[in-house]
């Protein structure tokens, strides 16, 4: 069989097969799409097509084999009249049944989305801990997004401004930078913050200031060669958010100079939701510092996530038979999205060979 005779003919199979094949060639192949996993097949068997050309065959044959009736031969005319049983006909309200229990409706999956009602602002424990850990040395917190890192970092740059000490914020990008200008200016008045980036240069003598790391890194070099920055020797707290990016190839090195080089009166408050090793970087932290670093960790998402497809038709339903993410069981999609995915592979795909 040519490798176009094959390609032809793993087209024409549904998706759920082609997982099957696709087991112990291709990682994480449940995540690819139809059109996708023939490429990836093709690709990972370009030197063995025999192979794969023996495994769909047993693969179809054992198909071939399910699917035969097992009703008296009287009743075959009515047996094909029926729904094929590798596709039972779904309901639009995301009821039907599989294997591992029903699963849930729209109605269901959308209860309890919007605004909550206003209430008093407590702080969770976690946020008080890592207050007042930061009164004692530096601090990695690393918690869900959406658990209030920005509180922790708000309340300790307040503190630290009525101790007449110099707050400086650092953020990866310049439109997060941007974005936190705003809301600061809006806490604490125009007059009291003020930013540094590449393109961007407001009040610079404010008593906080947002900037860029690599601006940080770089004032810190020129503190390093005796240009001495006086913003620097009332440098009070450091903030480096999103400070997942120390593991980046390129840039990581940004941050870990920038760690190296910060003062030692000033404390170092580190937030991130994606850092694995925490634990590590506080290690690390405590190891080349003058002062202990504490890891404040909390894993409770406090903003929980649900995952939903919209189809192209405007359809809007479930991804997954649950409410929640099920995490670790990519193969619970609900069943009313896996007739949507077929519809529109069954739409888009032409009837001979996929598109590339």
């Amino acid at each position: 069989m040519t490798i176009d005779e094959l390609e032809h003919l793993l087209a024409q199979q549904p998706v759920s097969l082609l997982h099957r094949l696709a087991r112990g060639r291709i990682h994480r192949h449940f995540r690819a799409g139809k059109r996708r996993l023939i490429e990836l097949l093709l690709q990972h068997s370009s030197q063995n097509l025999a192979g794969l050309e023996s495994d769909l065959q047993t693969l179809l044959a054992e198909r071939q084999s399910h699917l035969r009736p097992s009703r008296p031969p009287t009743r075959r005319r009515e047996q094909t009249t029926t729904t094929h049983p590798k596709r039972p006909a779904s309901t639009t309200s995301g009821e039907e049944s599989e294997a591992g229990g029903s699963a849930v409706s729209l109605t269901t999956w959308l209860e309890g989305i919007g605004v909550p009602p206003p209430q008093p602002f407590v702080p969770d424990p976690w946020q008080i801990e890592a207050l007042a850990a930061l009164a004692e040395g530096d601090v990695v917190v690393s918690v869900p997004t959406g658990s209030g890192k920005t509180y922790v970092a708000i309340e300790a740059a307040r503190r630290a401004m009525e101790d007449n000490r110099t707050v400086i914020y650092t953020s990866p990008l310049k439109a997060l930078s941007n974005t936190k200008f705003t809301e600061f200016s809006r806490l604490f008045g125009p007059e009291k913050v003020g930013i540094l980036t590449g393109d961007r240069q407001e009040n610079g003598q404010a008593p906080l200031l947002i900037m860029t790391t690599e601006i940080l890194r770089n004032l810190l070099y020129d503190a390093a060669s005796g240009e001495i920055d006086v913003r620097l020797d009332t440098l009070g707290l450091v903030i480096l958010d999103e400070s997942q990016y120390l593991a980046d190839p390129e840039r990581g090195v940004v941050w870990e100079e920038t760690i190296i080089f910060c003062p030692s009166q000033a404390r170092l408050l580190l937030l991130s939701a994606s850092i694995g090793n925490p634990q590590d970087i506080a290690d690390w932290l405590s190891s080349i510092r003058t002062t202990t670093c504490r890891l404040i960790r909390h894993t409770k998402r406090t903003v929980p996530l649900r995952a939903g497809y919209l189809h192209p038709n405007g359809k809007l339903v479930p991804l997954f038979k649950t409410v929640g993410i099920p995490y670790g069981h990519p193969n619970q999609l609900h069943p009313e999205a896996r007739r949507l995915f077929t519809l529109y592979e069954e739409e888009t795909m032409p009837s001979g060979r996929p598109r590339r």
